[in-house]
């Protein structure tokens, strides 16, 4: 069985899933805000609460374009989008992580740099790196000599540059490792969300647990999140917010603390339905129906012992309380020790021992 140790709780490829409500910006600056926002993810049943910790001067040049949907956010530039929410710094996000504390759910933040790598160290149980990270080698190694587990978002990543990502951490330090499916559109539409590639990830590392990390538009249902359980991702993180009605940012595709409520409502029904064992084999509510609906060898005709047994004399009723017709061949031939009358279940005490 494969498992993590994912802040409190031990995760494995069978476990109900470690949910993260990823906070990232979504809190615009406003450290109360960012608080309300632990709490309503707490509410909602998630195991983490993330943050994204980065400078807009460390992240992207002044002329690194966008690549979101502009209608719903319209900055083009990612340098001034990120500089509207990069204020926290150390203390707020130790701060955050008191509160955290406070309310018992793991606090996270992905780091874009290598100072926020350093002051998140203490505080987090295990480091989130950003999809756009995985081809970044030297930050690789930074954040895997921490001797931390690892979970690696892969979105618009080759297998090849995963398995280069896989072997930096490994050999810098980091022996646990999630890789998160993940489709780098924001947001993302349901057909390109691409699920199937959960179970791909599988095939490729069987030895790593795998999750999902989702930009699709919630719905009713959390069809995408639940689907994904589904197909095997244990760990599944989505944007958070407070108000999905806000323009701009993350606000657009993230769930709200009764979506996330939902899900988890969801999810619990889906492990009750599945049960707690792949392995074919009854289960203990089935035993009145494994003896009562079953069939045994029946008498159909009046028998005199010493007798042999011919398949004319015999039929097959419930209930599963006498000899299973699985052994009609081996009933065939022998000798009944007593008389019997028709309609009789028959027992293996009622037959010689052979023909």
């Amino acid at each position: 069985m494969k498992q993590v140790q994912l802040g409190k709780r031990l995760v494995t490829d069978h476990s109900a899933p470690y949910v993260i409500a990823e906070i990232g910006v979504n809190h615009e600056g406003s450290l109360v805000r960012a608080r309300e926002l632990i709490l309503l993810a707490k509410q909602g049943g998630a195991d983490a609460a993330k943050f994204q910790s980065y400078k807009a001067g460390t992240l992207a040049s002044k002329h690194s374009p966008s690549y979101w949907d502009l209608s719903k956010e319209k900055t083009t530039s990612q340098y001034e989008l990120f500089k509207k929410y990069d204020a926290f710094g150390p203390d707020e996000y130790q701060a955050l992580a008191a509160c955290c504390r406070e309310l018992d759910i793991d606090f996270l933040s992905t780091p874009f740099d290598d100072d926020a790598v350093e002051f998140l160290d203490p505080l987090v149980p295990f480091f989130k790196i950003a999809s756009a990270d995985l081809t970044n080698t030297p930050f690789l190694r930074k954040i895997a000599a921490k001797g931390k587990p690892v979970v690696l978002a892969t979105g618009c990543s080759t297998l090849g540059e995963i398995d280069e990502a896989v072997a930096t951490l490994r050999s810098s330090g980091c022996a646990d490792i999630v890789l998160l499916h993940c489709i780098l559109n924001y947001p993302t539409e349901n057909r390109h969300a691409s699920l199937g590639m959960i179970a791909g990830l599988s095939r490729a590392y069987p030895e790593l647990i795998a999750g999902y990390s989702d930009h699709t538009l919630p719905d009713e249902a959390m069809t995408p999140l639940t689907t994904a359980y589904l197909r095997g991702a244990v760990v599944l993180e989505k944007h958070f917010t407070h108000d999905k009605t806000l323009p701009g940012n993350d606000h657009y595709h993230a769930m709200d603390t009764h979506d996330l409520r939902r899900f988890i409502t969801q999810v619990t029904r889906i492990r009750e339905l599945l049960g707690p064992t792949e392995h074919k084999t009854p289960i203990a509510s089935e035993a009145p129906a494994r003896q009562n609906a079953r069939r045994s060898i029946v008498l159909a005709v009046d028998v005199r012992a010493g007798a042999v047994i011919e398949a004319n004399m015999l039929t097959y009723k419930r209930p599963g309380t006498g000899v299973s017709p699985v052994h009609w061949d081996e009933v065939i031939g022998r000798k009944f020790v007593r008389d019997l009358a028709a309609d009789h279940v028959l027992q293996w005490a009622d037959v010689t021992a052979s023909g």
